[in-house]
C-alpha cells in the first residue's frame, strides 16, 4: 500500500505497530531493577554485614538513586523478604486440580516451586534465611510478609474449597503451611556442607533435592495432623 505526499508524491505506507507482549518493557525493566538492587544488597551484606550496609550504599552499587530503592522497598528489610517463592507456590496451588485432596495439592505445589528453583535462587534463599535468623530487624518484619503471604494462601484455598472469606480452618492451614515451609527453609540453610561443617560459605549447585526432602518433611508434619512420636 501507499499513502500520498504533501506534495502529491507517493510515500509508502506505515507498517502496523507490533502488539505489544504480556510482559511489556516496562514490567521488564521493573523486575530488572527489582533484581539488581537485591543482588546489590545480599553482596554487600555479604561483605560488610547487614547492619553496615547502609540503603545509599545499596543504591550506588546498584546503579540507582536512593530513592528508587526506597520506592522499590520501603524498608531495608523488605529487600531481604520479598517473597518471589510465595507467589510462585500459590500460582502452583491454584494451578492444582480441582477434585485433588487438599494435602496432595500442597505437597504437589510446594515440591514444584523446589523443582524450579536455580543455583542463584538456592543461594538467594540460604542467604535470606541466615539474615532472617541472624537479625533481629528482619526476624521482626517476617511477621508482617508472612501475614500477607498467609492472606494470598488463603484466598487460594477459600477458592478451591467453597468455603467464605475469612473462615477461621482455612486461616488456620495457611499460617501453618507458610510457618512449616518457613521452618524447613531454616533448617536447610543451617545444614552441613559438604566439607561436614554447619557454617560458612558453600556451592548452592546440589542443595536443591535437600531442600525438596526437608521441605517433604516439614509438610508431613503437618499433613499428618501434627502428629509426633519418639525417634
Amino acid at each position: 500500500m501507499t499513502a500520498t505526499r504533501a506534495d502529491g508524491g507517493a510515500r509508502p505506507a506505515a507498517l502496523p505497530r507490533p502488539a505489544a507482549p504480556a510482559d511489556g518493557l516496562r514490567e521488564r525493566k521493573k523486575r530488572r531493577t527489582r533484581q539488581a538492587i537485591r543482588d546489590a544488597a545480599f553482596r554487600l551484606f555479604d561483605t560488610h554485614g547487614y547492619e553496615a550496609t547502609t540503603v545509599e550504599r545499596i543504591a550506588e552499587a546498584a546503579d540507582v538513586s536512593p530513592s528508587t530503592v526506597a520506592r522499590y522497598f520501603p524498608a531495608k528489610e523488605d529487600i531481604v523478604l520479598r517473597d518471589v517463592y510465595g507467589e510462585a507456590l500459590v500460582a502452583k496451588m491454584a494451578a492444582r486440580p480441582a477434585d485433588e485432596p487438599l494435602p496432595e495439592a500442597v505437597r504437589a505445589a510446594a515440591l514444584a516451586v523446589c523443582a524450579r528453583l536455580s543455583a542463584r535462587d538456592l543461594r538467594e534463599l540460604r542467604r535470606r534465611a541466615r539474615l532472617i535468623r541472624d537479625v533481629p530487624a528482619v526476624r521482626r518484619r517476617t511477621a508482617e510478609h508472612s501475614a500477607d503471604a498467609a492472606a494470598r494462601v488463603a484466598a487460594t484455598l477459600t477458592t478451591r474449597t467453597g468455603r467464605p472469606a475469612g473462615d477461621l480452618e482455612v486461616r488456620v492451614i495457611s499460617a501453618a503451611l507458610l510457618a512449616a515451609l518457613q521452618e524447613a527453609l531454616l533448617r536447610w540453610a543451617e545444614g552441613p556442607a559438604p566439607d561436614g561443617t554447619a557454617t560458612g560459605p558453600r556451592p548452592a549447585g546440589g542443595r536443591g533435592p535437600e531442600l525438596a526432602a526437608t521441605v517433604g518433611r516439614a509438610l508431613d508434619v503437618l499433613l499428618q495432623g501434627l502428629a509426633l512420636s519418639a525417634e
